[in-house]
């Protein structure tokens, strides 16, 4: 039988909002609506389309929300969805990931990606067209770091050997690592070093033919691809619309009616998704609030299961 249909839900952590406790207040709500994850985004800079919605709105640092919201929550797994790994310290991100894990209990997912935000790279000076190398590179340390005991890396950009690191995840052998994208690069990074893949806003057709991919590239690298999970983030649409217009472009579930909803979500599993995160798009915090309890009450507890044939 397979197994149940795993749940996440998004913290708006990304939307502005100027109160950061009612941002953080939607973790427990989360939680005590029995999801079974919340994830955060990441950018460093208002640049772009992020300037384009927020101007100069906060948002939140995605390990900083996580980080609270692993002392406010029990249960829920704690996830980034992703964390554009070409604009962090490799070290710094594994010593921060590793200490959340042990102080959440072993909660943590780090979704992972190489980003697509040229101005955001062209302001921190970091290589666009090198950015996948650099996420490769990022998670080829991060798990060294985590997993040897005299961890050893070297590279034209780090010599990291002679020391001890510490703490190590509580997650054995470490924390799971989802690559986000569609690109063939991402396919292969998620085939070959993953544990997970985790791309954005794919139609149930697409994903089904892409996530084969990743399984038979996992295979060709001697890796088992039963041991991969099969995730999804895709928009929930808030008011009856997209939330941008580079949302417009991507897959999107029917925020206003409920059945279409459930065969949206039938669809993804069907096509191979075993744990769908819904992004709730919107700074609207009374809508997103319902709208996180109605597909709690009324839509979850009709897809956890195969529904029957």
């Amino acid at each position: 039988m397979a197994a149940p249909m795993r749940f996440g839900v998004t913290i708006p952590n990304n939307w502005g909002i100027a109160d950061p406790r009612q941002v953080l207040a939607m973790g427990p709500l989360a939680e005590s609506l029995g999801y079974d994850s919340v994830w955060v985004m990441d950018h460093l800079l208002n640049s772009g389309y992020i300037r384009e919605r927020l101007d100069d709105k906060p948002y939140y640092h995605p390990l900083a929300t996580l980080s609270y919201l692993a002392a406010t929550t029990k249960r829920v797994t704690l996830g980034t969805s992703v964390l554009v790994l070409p604009y962090h310290n490799p070290v710094e991100l594994a010593k921060y990931g590793a200490s959340l894990d042990q102080m959440s209990g072993g909660r943590v997912i780090l979704g992972v990606g190489a980003g697509a935000m040229t101005e955001e790279f062209e302001a921190l000076g970091v290589p666009f067209r090198q950015r996948g190398a650099l996420t490769t590179e990022c998670m080829a340390i991060m798990k060294e770091l985590w997993t040897s005991p005299d961890p050893h890396y070297r590279s034209p950009r780090w010599n990291l050997a002679g020391f001890k690191f510490a703490p190590k995840p509580l997650q054995q052998p470490s924390i799971p690592l989802w690559v986000g994208g569609a690109s063939p690069g991402a396919l292969r990074r998620a085939a070959t070093m993953g544990d997970g893949w985790h791309p954005t806003g794919m139609p149930p057709d697409e994903f089904r033919a892409a996530r084969e991919e990743v399984r038979r590239l996992a295979t060709a690298a001697g890796r088992e691809p039963d041991a991969l999970t099969m995730s999804m983030r895709v928009e929930v649409e808030v008011a009856g619309r997209p939330s941008s217009p580079r949302a417009a472009g991507r897959a999107r579930l029917a925020g206003d009616d409920t059945d279409q909803m459930i065969a949206g979500i039938h669809a993804y599993r069907r096509a191979g998704v075993e744990h769908l995160v819904l992004a709730l798009n919107s700074g609207d915090m009374a809508r997103i609030t319902a709208l996180m309890v109605d597909i709690a009450q009324k839509v979850i507890p009709e897809c956890r299961e195969v529904p029957a044939s």
